[in-house]
């Protein structure tokens, strides 16, 4: 959730916070008041976009507890570039926690299309 002034919370550390404020370039594909999307950069299938929040939590249970409206927002989001780039069908997927394979501990949500999520390593 932003602060009071209206910042986002940010994470200097943080790679993903680091792309939404532009100071590392990025494929982008969608920029809006509250949520950045940028093409993945190790694709696991031929439709791999991450959406994030310009808000730094680290996980998606973090931003559901500060801000239920984001998740919504996320999937939204999500669900305009997929049908937008010709696949009304697609997979979304939240890693939490490096045992399920999260790396970089900022919200994101994968947008994965173009293939069965069997078959695609993620």
């Amino acid at each position: 959730m932003s602060t009071a002034d209206g910042a986002f919370d940010t994470d200097e550390s943080c790679l993903f916070c680091k792309i939404v404020a532009g100071d590392i370039p990025a494929d982008l594909v969608h920029t809006g008041e509250r949520v950045v999307a940028f093409r993945d950069i190790a694709p696991k299938a031929p439709l791999h976009v991450l959406v994030v929040p310009r808000d730094h939590k680290p996980n998606a249970a973090a931003t559901a507890a500060a801000d239920p409206a984001l998740i919504g927002e996320l999937v939204s989001v999500a669900d305009a570039i997929a049908t937008g780039e010709g696949q009304p069908a697609y997979n979304l997927l939240f890693n939490t926690g490096e045992a399920a394979g999260q790396t970089v501990f900022h919200t994101h949500l994968h947008v994965l299309a173009g293939g069965k999520l069997t078959e695609l390593p993620v």
